[in-house]
């Protein structure tokens, strides 16, 4: 996905629900603080997006922009929609999202998790293909490892966010850093 098809994809989002405001939070949130990311962050043809107050319409951004969906045909990307309760982000995340707010976007706003936000979400969910989103960020040096482990202890109190969780997220991290010759 492009950064310009990531604000298509807000502005249909926009469009289809009838609200102003999205908040965009899977892997291609990355495009809002970077918008000409490493192509490898970039291989989704899925946008995650939620409305920030139309959330009961959720499921007909789905149906009209989602997977094997027309629009999917037309632009090869679509839209996820999906509840922002899906994500679990650090505490705070809203303020530090990453407003996506231009002509292209109609003047909708697709508010991105931020870089280090999304990352703690990613780990949080810990497939392989997140861990590798994860690492090519830390590669890039789009995140700071510091203040990676900084939002990891911000996370909400959530089912998924068990102790165990936290010290294997921690320790994936650590090694990561050691395997590429880095400190926190």
């Amino acid at each position: 996905m492009t950064r310009a098809e990531l604000e298509h994809a807000i502005r249909a989002a926009c469009d289809v629900s009838g609200d102003d405001q999205v908040y965009v939070f899977g892997s291609q949130a990355i495009l809002g603080q970077y918008p000409d990311a490493p192509e490898t962050l970039r291989q989704s043809a899925e946008a995650d997006i939620a409305p920030v107050t139309a959330i009961d319409m959720v499921d007909v951004i789905d149906a009209q922009l989602g997977e094997l969906s027309p629009f999917h045909d037309a632009f090869g990307f679509y839209v996820h929609g999906v509840s922002i309760d899906a994500a679990v982000l650090p505490v705070g995340w809203q303020k530090r999202a990453i407003p996506v707010r231009n002509d292209n976007t109609r003047n909708g706003t697709g508010w991105c998790a931020e870089a280090h936000d999304l990352a703690v979400s990613k780990l949080v969910a810990f497939r392989d293909k997140d861990k590798s989103f994860v690492r090519v960020l830390i590669l890039e040096k789009l995140i700071k490892p510091s203040e990676l482990l900084l939002r990891l202890g911000q996370l909400p109190k959530h089912e998924r966010v068990t102790a165990e969780l936290l010290e294997l997220i921690e320790a994936w991290i650590k090694g990561v850093l050691k395997d590429i010759g880095r400190r926190t």
